[in-house]
């Protein structure tokens, strides 16, 4: 019976092996490895990373924090870094922002 066991579970090793390989070659196939070469490749043109990291810098002078909003997502929202926010806004404490306070975006 031991033998017949372990000949069950090197089977089932090799059967669990092959599904491993066949969910990375899956995984790996949907991911997008060659952006610059597949760049209309669904219609669509992929940003580069400069261009997304490149937002218009805000004109507005003001915003008011709502429910969940972060420095972080602020920041990203108007194009600013967290510490430029941070320098504007010296007297907000970064932990906790409440909701309905008022930000400075510009000097």
């Amino acid at each position: 019976m031991k033998r017949k066991r372990s000949w069950i579970a090197r089977i089932l090793a090799l059967a669990a092996l092959a599904g491993a390989v066949v969910a990375i070659i899956v995984v790996a196939s949907n991911t997008d490895l060659h952006s610059s070469n597949d760049n209309n490749k669904s219609g669509h043109k992929n940003q580069t990373q400069k261009e997304q990291q490149k937002k218009p810098r805000t004109q507005q002078k003001k915003y008011t924090v709502q429910s969940g909003d972060t420095l972080t997502s602020i920041a990203h929202k108007f194009g600013l870094t967290v510490a430029e926010l941070q320098a504007l806004n010296p007297e907000v404490d970064p932990q906790i922002l409440v909701a309905g306070e008022v930000l400075k975006l510009q000097k």
